[in-house]
């Protein structure tokens, strides 16, 4: 890894300890005191100073899919959920849908390479905790949306994305179809009938919710995690019918 002189931001010292440039433009891994920071095409993306969303973005899912007996349940299938997480990042999600039992299959989607090294060999293992090498834990390394679109994909019972700031704030421009009306219907497709959708967003959206149920899913509502400064981060939470 590279690592350079730190900069002054404020009272705290910033390292840049590695940047890449890749094909979707530059990503960058900072730490800055005892956190890391990601950085996507100048564009702060998380870092690990808290992580309690990224956590209930797993929890909410999971929860709601026992509320209604649980979408391995629903179409006859004999064993535990399945559940596809959009982005590795800083590893929150990832290390505690791998410390929960109740899960079966855990499909993890992380396109950029560097994240995937950082976790494999660099400081943010310490985040995801060994998750990756949970015989439970896949690791697609590939586009979210081209996963997504393929037709003959695999279904799960859980998709829980967190691969921007939000539904009105993309990092990757061409992440935006996903949360327009042909995305959400490659997302309600992806999942299995009582399947959940669980999407992360730096601030509430109620016209995200609209396309939600514009497009065919229920149960949505909107759980909020309060921060230090600013609108609270939220979970997006809907429910494919049965």
């Amino acid at each position: 890894m590279i690592t350079a002189l730190p900069e002054r931001d404020g009272q705290e010292a910033v390292v840049t300890l590695d940047r890449r440039e890749g094909p979707y433009g530059e990503v960058v891994l900072r730490q800055r005191g005892r956190d890391f920071e990601i950085i996507a095409n100048g564009c702060f993306l998380m870092d690990t100073a808290d992580g309690r969303s990224e956590r209930l973005l797993i929890q909410a899912a999971l929860d709601e899919l026992d509320r209604t007996a649980g979408g391995a349940a629903q179409d006859g299938r004999v064993g535990r959920p399945s559940v596809l997480i959009g982005g590795l990042g800083v590893g929150f999600s990832l290390a505690y849908a791998a410390a929960e039992p109740r899960w079966g299959r855990i499909a993890v989607v992380e396109r950029e390479t560097a994240i995937i090294d950082w976790h494999r060999t660099g400081p943010l293992g310490a985040f995801s905790g060994g998750a990756l090498d949970d015989e439970r834990v896949e690791v697609l390394h590939t586009d979210l949306l081209e996963y997504l679109a393929a037709t003959d994909g695999e279904r799960y019972d859980a998709l829980c994305l967190d691969i921007d700031n939000g539904p009105d704030w993309t990092v990757t421009e061409s992440n935006d179809g996903l949360y327009g009306a042909d995305g959400l219907a490659v997302l309600w497709r992806r999942l299995r009938p009582g399947g959940v959708l669980a999407v992360w967003s730096a601030q509430p959206s109620s016209a995200f919710e609209e396309a939600l149920r514009a497009v065919g899913f229920s149960d949505v509502v909107t759980h909020e995690v309060p921060v230090a400064r600013g609108v609270p981060d939220v979970v997006h939470l809907a429910r494919r019918a049965g």
